[in-house]
């Protein structure tokens, strides 16, 4: 049984606990942790846990075999450096961080104390992803061409409103490092690495510092082009969350609210389950949480068992860190950014624009 430790009892905190209470089998929540004191022991309670609101002292009295930080973005880095010297492993929510500094000391800091460096990117789980991956594996696509990804989704001021950090630039971002940023990790996974992108935001509905809406055109090592638009000023609903790939012997679309319904399959060269493959990917979850978290967890729980490498280390989850940067680079400065750049307007993790 491997024991897991929570930081972090806000939204998302209540998927990772009621996984790891039972439903992920080989895993046992053994202790939660929030600054705020009435936070944690609600959810301590609920979860039939013990609630601490030091870090220091759940790892020493709880020792759990795994911590995982679900705290707000841009303090992921802050917490990682302070739990690495335990020696324990560490899940981190999405984004790793907020500036590539930040991901760089993540990665060093697990490497020098002997941690693994859990990224969750929950949508490389769902049952459609993994579809469209081994076709992109088997060059079915031929050429890449196109690939997009859609996030149309719906947060009014209530909610960036339920917590001071939301809707900072120093501690959240906007719509692409939040809501985004599993579509735009899809998105690189897919497609391979990009040369440069351009993009253009805007805040439309809402008062916050970054955006709520935005556009970015990525040009791909490969030659192909990509587009990446999200919003959550979509009214009254979500509307979907989505990606969309094309090549020179093929078209595939997943769609939904959470990149969990596949729209088309459709090659050149049919093999003998593509008949089948729209009917059976088609199952749109309840939430845009989808249905990741628990195959991810599992997945978390075979590779400490066998030592099998994660599917999204610190390096991988860097990847993004570093695209949605560049993203807001170029909405700052009106020019193309290459990747592999170093930042100096992007106002992430509280840097000036100036």
């Amino acid at each position: 049984m491997v024991k897991f430790g929570l930081v972090g009892c806000g939204r998302i905190a209540k998927r990772h606990a009621e996984l790891l209470s039972g439903v992920v089998h080989g895993a046992k929540l053994v202790a939660v942790c929030d600054l705020d004191a009435d936070k944690a022991r609600a959810f301590g309670d609920k979860f039939r846990t013990t609630w601490y609101t030091d870090m220091a002292e759940m790892m020493v009295r709880s020792n759990p075999d795994v911590v995982a930080i679900l705290t707000p973005s841009g303090l992921h880095c802050q917490h990682v450096l302070q739990l690495a010297p335990y020696g324990k492993h560490i899940v981190v929510e999405k984004p790793m961080a907020l500036t590539l500094d930040d991901a760089d000391a993540m990665i060093s800091a697990c490497d020098a104390y002997g941690c693994r460096l859990f990224v969750v990117k929950q949508n490389r789980f769902n049952l459609p992803v993994v579809k469209l991956r081994e076709a992109i594996e088997k060059k079915r696509f031929g050429k890449l061409v196109m690939g997009t990804v859609r996030v149309r989704w719906c947060r009014t001021q209530d909610y960036y409103d339920m917590d001071a950090w939301r809707g900072t630039w120093a501690l959240d971002g906007g719509v692409l490092t939040n809501q985004a940023s599993h579509h735009v990790d899809l998105l690189e996974w897919m497609m391979g690495d990009i040369e440069s992108v351009f993009a253009k935001s805007a805040t439309a509905l809402v008062d916050i510092e970054p955006e709520d809406t935005a556009i970015a055109v990525l040009k791909f090592r490969n030659g192909a082009l990509g587009c990446i638009e999200a919003t959550t000023a979509t009214r009254p609903k979500d509307l979907e969350g989505s990606i969309s790939i094309l090549g020179e012997r093929g078209a595939v679309e997943i769609g939904g609210f959470a990149v969990n319904q596949m729209k088309t399959w459709s090659f050149a060269e049919p093999e003998p389950d593509d008949a089948d493959v729209v009917q059976s990917y088609s199952v749109n979850p309840p939430n845009v949480y989808g249905f990741g978290h628990q195959a991810y967890y599992e997945h978390v729980l075979e590779c400490l068992q066998s030592g099998r490498e994660q599917l999204v280390d610190g390096l991988e989850g860097r990847r993004s860190v570093e695209l949605i940067s560049a993203i807001y680079e170029s909405i700052e400065t009106g020019r193309e950014v290459p990747l592999r750049f170093i930042p100096k307007r992007c106002r992430l993790g509280g840097g000036s624009s100036a």
